[in-house]
């Protein structure tokens, strides 16, 4: 056990995005865990103290409603956390699922089913995501479903390209001669060998749902009932530029979350791509 963990050390050492992006992300997850122990004000109170500036009382300020900026960035932090981690879960799943079945089957099965994601490719999947959520109500189990559900298509493409490589191997092959089906094959051999460009792309699949998730908020679709990132922003650019300390801070707080998965997706890239190992 203890070799096994030197052994991912001695391999996230040398990669610095790696690093400081899991780092960036542990400080994130530990926000959002002690949030009731950070958070100095309950961020769904209001007070008297109306878009009052960054003081040794408020923080972060608050915001036109009295509450305050600085406790709402740290519950929002659950929110962006929840949203971006589940969506990207089933986007993940789906996408592996229909890359797999598509590049493995072939043929007919293969066309149909990469039509099937060129049509989700043309379609504007922002808006799409609008229309549901307008349709179904802006519940937050609605935003990730919605998301995760329209967001497959990379992940498919890319699971696609390596189904078709690896059913072209000697191992696959020997597989189909001993009479294996072509289920077991394909989730016994075919998926469990080209999912490690799947976990990299899942990194960014999180950072571009937080910021789904973030766009929504600030159009006002999403849920009103928890603190979003997205909608302290939207309810701050009304009080730009007297007041800049409401989407500032909340901004911020977008840009660290994304970046720290963007970190661990280029890290993880580098680890499981040799050809990059070699060229830096």
């Amino acid at each position: 056990m203890k070799k096994s963990f030197r052994g991912v050390l001695n391999k996230i050492n040398p990669i610095k995005e790696l690093k400081v992006g899991t780092i960036l992300l542990m400080i994130l997850i530990l926000i959002a865990i002690f949030a009731p122990l950070i958070a100095t004000h309950d961020p769904y109170v209001l007070n008297d103290d109306v878009t009052v500036g960054p003081s040794s009382q408020y923080l972060f300020g608050t915001d036109g409603l009295g509450r305050d900026v600085f406790s709402m960035v740290i519950y929002g932090s659950r929110t962006s956390l929840k949203v971006g981690i589940i969506a990207a879960a089933i986007s993940s799943v789906i996408g592996t699922l229909i890359g797999g079945i598509a590049g493995y089957m072939g043929g007919k099965v293969d066309k149909v089913i990469s039509e099937i994601i060129n049509m989700f490719l043309m379609l504007p999947t922002f808006f799409l995501i609008l229309i549901i959520v307008a349709i179904y109500g802006s519940s937050l189990t609605n935003v990730i479903v919605v998301i995760g559900l329209t967001s497959w298509t990379g992940t498919a493409r890319l699971m696609r390209a390596q189904a078709i490589s690896l059913r072209e191997r000697t191992f696959i092959k020997s597989s189909k001669t001993i009479g294996e089906s072509n289920m077991r094959i394909l989730f016994k051999h075919i998926i469990p060998n080209g999912i490690f460009p799947i976990i990299a792309d899942s990194t960014m699949a999180v950072s571009s749902a937080i910021l789904s998730e973030a766009g929504l908020s600030f159009l006002g679709l999403g849920d009103p009932n928890v603190v979003s990132w997205g909608q302290i922003i939207s309810h701050g650019k009304g009080y730009l530029p007297h007041s800049w300390w409401i989407c500032t801070f909340s901004g911020l707080a977008i840009v660290f979350t994304v970046l720290s998965f963007y970190l661990i997706g280029e890290g993880m890239n580098r680890i499981l791509s040799p050809k990059l190992n070699k060229t830096n």
